[in-house]
């Protein structure tokens, strides 16, 4: 089949210029690409001029609902994606990683961004910064989307996946996506791309997908632009030289060569639940997807006196793998994705030959079930070991991207960790140890060359994600090798696609630039009390005063009784005199809370619908019997959750009678929406 493009709102065939795509099972055509025709400063102008435009004009709910419409379309025509990926030399088990790992990616994408970002159109980061004296110059930082297009370039071994999870946090953010797929494996993402056009959930302009090559598309990218980039370390390098890079300072986002490390810790000794966790997580790894994953354990660092036993138990796992046609009965571990890749981990198993020995498998011999194994990319498991790692240097830096992994030993604590940090950072390492001191040493040695360090022990063993997630990028992304591991994961994989500025001026200012008001910024005292009007009603800045009530003796020592909280504070005036802060008895600061909660809740059913919680809490001043408090109530932020409610965000400020602010804290509540009101009880009639 030929497969299209997607570019500047329609499909697009080649006339000609293919290029075929062979099956990883037994070499025939299953597909063939071309861009050619393809005008690449059209295509990124599109989506910067149509594409953009429409995503920023929608808040960041509104475009995590178009991605969570996303998945449910793509999780009900996901069979067909199963079917294509077989192709490619991978299990039905190995894809489940890809295709349904990929789908739930984008539920929980949008699921966080609904959660954790405003239902507007930038973010505010971080608290109000005063910069003058008098409170009339403040200063914020704010998330606002890039006004250019982010280029995808996605590697082979995760087709749906590696595409989605880019996606989401692109298009959540207001950035239009062109994503260009690895040739290998391009008819699976151009499948699952069809889909996501399919349900029209996305903006016109706002995604963009290319079968093929990318022309000259790097050489049209300016500086609002990102290139988030998957692949080998040479790609990357060849892409991040081409001139229009570095001339407009392109974002440029690479995950590449990642000699991922696990270490078996000094108290996992053979027969030892660890050991065992460590011996199947390091088999796991190299027969998933036969080796072809970014998180893959590249190298496994063993207490010296273990090394044997490790070798030994490895072996005899990876004796039971069977390789073959991912179609026949009993296949646990499927095909590379190409006769081109199988030659490549070849070349590179030769090299690490150099430095370290091949203790199990054949790089030029398999047994396969149910295909030919000359005509198919199949390969053996291949455990190599290093016994001097500390005196090379290829064990890590060359990666095969295969079904192999080296066996290291050490003879220290700190040796290991000298080892893992050899490979100059990683996506992710793993530490397999019941011993809290060895762990948190190796944990806080190695953290710093990670994006994630991975703790498995008999207590979690059952309910840890593993060395490679599906859900990885929303714990971790970044570089790998070469350059450390930059933290990327959740909302932060959002902001990546975002610019943050620092706007600053009056609090009346800032508040109307971001929808949230601030201390100094207007108040606007509500003609009724605010937790009479529905969600819709209520406007930032609306605020409402309350009376004052005195606080007496008599009320401290019954909170003290009705509690049993009797700190010396509350209850003894002398000892309260000693302490430098107080300078007598003092009111809890519960019970402050409480009396404040009594000045403004309303008693009746109405609009308010649950208090889930107070946030920023602080006791600013002591507060005296025979003092008066009162309070400050202000609609600070509202963030709709569903449509019968929303969260209300209120800023509460406690006051003493000498107006001087005795606590602070925001107060969230869930109001109905102005069609949800509850309902009000039927009067009982006296009978």
């Amino acid at each position: 089949m030929k497969l299209r493009s997607y570019v500047q709102g329609a499909w697009y065939e080649a006339p000609d210029g293919f290029v075929s795509v062979a099956s990883a099972i037994d070499g025939r055509s299953v597909a063939e690409v071309s861009t050619r025709g393809i005008d690449f400063a059209a295509v990124l102008e599109h989506a910067r001029k149509v594409g953009g435009p429409a995503l920023r004009a929608m808040t960041f709910h509104q475009r995590a609902e178009a991605i969570k419409r996303v998945a449910l379309y793509l999780n009900d025509r996901k069979e067909r994606f199963y079917e294509l990926s077989l192709e490619t030399g991978a299990t039905r088990k190995d894809n489940f990683v890809d295709i349904d790992g990929g789908i739930l990616t984008l539920f929980a994408f949008a699921s966080k961004a609904r959660r954790e970002l405003p239902n507007a159109r930038l973010a505010v980061e971080g608290a109000l910064e005063p910069l003058s004296k008098g409170g009339t110059f403040v200063g914020r930082h704010v998330m606002t989307p890039l006004h250019g297009v982010a280029l995808h370039v996605n590697a082979f071994n995760f087709p749906c996946w590696g595409m989605l999870e880019k996606l989401a946090p692109a298009i959540i953010a207001g950035v239009p996506v062109v994503t260009k797929p690895a040739t290998p494996s391009a008819y699976v993402a151009a499948a699952v791309f069809e889909a996501i056009v399919e349900s029209g959930a996305l903006p016109e302009g706002s995604i963009a997908f290319v079968a093929g090559s990318l022309g000259d598309a790097l050489e049209h990218l300016g500086s609002q632009d990102v290139v988030s980039f998957t692949g080998s370390i040479d790609t990357s390098l060849r892409l991040q030289q081409v001139p229009a890079i570095g001339q407009h300072a392109v974002r440029f986002i690479a995950e590449r060569d990642s000699l991922n490390a696990s270490i078996l810790g000094p108290d996992a000794v053979p027969g030892t639940p660890e050991f065992d966790l460590f011996v199947k997580e390091v088999a796991r790894e190299i027969t998933t997807k036969a080796g072809q994953r970014c998180t893959c354990i590249r190298r496994a660092i063993v207490p010296r006196g273990a090394l044997p036993e490790v070798q030994r138990a490895l072996g005899e796992r990876l004796a039971k793998v069977v390789v073959g046609n991912p179609r026949a009965d009993g296949v646990t571990m499927g095909a590379l994705v190409s006769l081109a890749q199988r030659d490549d981990v070849r070349a590179k198993i030769a090299e690490l030959a150099t430095e370290a020995e091949i203790v199990y498998g054949d790089p030029d011999r398999v047994e396969v079930v149910g295909a030919d194994a000359a005509r198919g990319a199949f390969m053996s498991p291949i455990v190599l070991r290093c016994d001097r790692p500390l005196e090379a240097s290829k064990v890590h830096s060359v990666e095969a991207f295969g079904p192999v992994t080296t066996l290291m030993p050490y003879d220290s604590i700190e040796q290991a960790v000298t080892i893992a940090n050899r490979g100059d950072g990683s996506l992710v390492a793993s530490i397999f140890s019941y011993d809290a001191a060895a762990a948190d040493a190796l944990a806080v040695g190695i953290a710093a060359y990670h994006g994630r360090v991975l703790i498995v022990d008999r207590d979690c063993a059952k309910e840890q994600a593993g060395h490679g997630t599906p859900l990885a990028p929303l714990i971790h992304g970044g570089p790998g090798r070469a350059g450390g591991s930059e933290e990327m994961g959740g909302v932060r994989g959002v902001f990546h696609y975002m610019q943050r500025t620092a706007i600053e001026g009056s609090p009346q200012r800032l508040a109307t630039v971001t929808g949230v008001w601030n201390p100094g910024a207007d108040e606007r005292r509500a003609s009724a009390h605010p937790f009479e009007r529905s969600f819709e009603e209520l406007t930032a800045g609306e605020t409402f005063y309350t009376p004052a009530r005195e606080v007496t003796l008599a009320d401290i020592e019954h909170f003290a009784e009705f509690t049993g909280d009797r700190f010396y504070a509350h209850m003894d005036d002398a000892a309260a005199k000693s302490s430098p802060f107080f300078d007598g008895r003092v009111a809890h600061g519960y019970l402050v809370l409480a009396f404040a909660a009594g000045l403004f809740v309303r008693n009746e059913l109405g609009p308010v619908l649950a208090n889930y919680g107070l946030e920023s809490l602080r006791f600013v001043k002591p507060v005296y019997p025979g003092d008066c408090v009162r309070v400050r109530l202000t609609v600070k932020e509202k963030t709709p959750r569903k449509p019968e409610y929303g969260e209300v965000r209120w800023s509460v400020t406690v006051f003493n009678q000498a107006d001087e602010v005795v606590a602070q804290y925001d107060l969230l509540t869930m109001n109905a929406t102005a069609e949800h009101l509850p309902a009000q009880p039927e009067p009982v009639v006296a009978g």
